[in-house]
């Protein structure tokens, strides 16, 4: 059987291949084999990758929305088909579909901004999350492609294991300076956690596989210097966790801004409902 999961690195990962105009191939990271499926951020990552192909390099990502339909595959390559929807004077709409034996797998529609350099106003440095533990003192935790560190530390309570929501992230390799590699590592690193990982509800699960996941892209930060992710739970119903989340430079710039919905999964779940919520 041939091993598609062959990216050992970040900037290999998001490396799609052209194979026409509007189509692209992503591989998959070391790894993905021993997991029940892709990561959720890899296949979003390669997706703004084709999609940022198809338009002019002054364009860059703006924002995206993004659904996770079906689990995705390590023994099968990330096929990418880009629409492009609208190119106006400022701004770009691309359409993507990942799909893998003829099926899709993830949708994004995502938005590309002609940058004219205008004034930035830095209006919300004040609400940047204080830092249970200082950058120094974090304790390291094993990423894929990525070194991180706590700084919400995870810790267990009783039999619940309560994981940090407030990480310190970067890519383990250099990537290079083209701004669309940093943007698709950004999305990448977005999709790390889960916003209810120190909340602590009897019954209400802390994690499970994304369902949508939205991102606005504010000032280009590069992926490869040390950025923090700050997530924060917002509402839980109908076994559906919604949770929102900021990505900083460590001197507090604002790199992104997000909001993602996952299957929360609780102790003791109903394999038959989890499986209709996956479909």
């Amino acid at each position: 059987m041939t091993d598609y999961s062959t990216a050992a690195d970040l900037q290999t990962a998001l490396a799609v291949e052209a194979l026409d105009r509007n189509l692209f191939r992503g591989m998959n990271i070391v790894g993905s084999n021993d997991r029940p499926a892709l990561f959720g951020g890899q296949v979003a990552a390669q997706a703004l990758r084709a999609a940022g192909l198809t338009v002019d390099p002054d364009r860059r990502p703006h924002s995206l929305h993004g659904y996770f339909l079906r689990p995705g595959r390590a023994d099968s390559p990330v096929i990418l088909e880009v629409d492009r929807d609208r190119d106006g004077g400022s701004f770009s709409a691309r359409h993507v579909a990942a799909i893998q034996d003829g099926e899709v797998i993830f949708s994004m529609l995502a938005s590309f901004q002609l940058m004219r350099g205008d004034a930035t106003a830095r209006l919300d440095r004040s609400e940047q999350r204080p830092r249970d533990i200082s950058f120094d003192e974090a304790p390291e935790r094993e990423g894929l492609l990525l070194e991180m560190r706590e700084l919400v530390p995870t810790t267990t309570v009783g039999t619940r294991i309560q994981y940090s929501d407030h990480l310190a992230v970067r890519s383990a390799t250099p990537l290079d300076d083209d701004p669309l590699t940093h943007a698709c590592a950004l999305l990448y690193i977005s999709d790390l956690s889960s916003g209810f990982g120190q909340v602590s509800v009897p019954g209400l699960g802390t994690g499970g596989p994304s369902l949508d996941h939205a991102l606005w892209f504010q000032e280009p930060v590069r992926a490869d210097d040390w950025v923090t992710l700050e997530l924060s739970p917002t509402k839980a119903a109908d076994r559906r966790g919604l949770y929102s989340g900021a990505i900083r430079s460590l001197d507090g710039n604002l790199a992104a801004v997000l909001a993602q919905e996952i299957l929360l999964r609780g102790p003791g779940p109903d394999p038959e409902q989890v499986e209709k919520a996956e479909q």
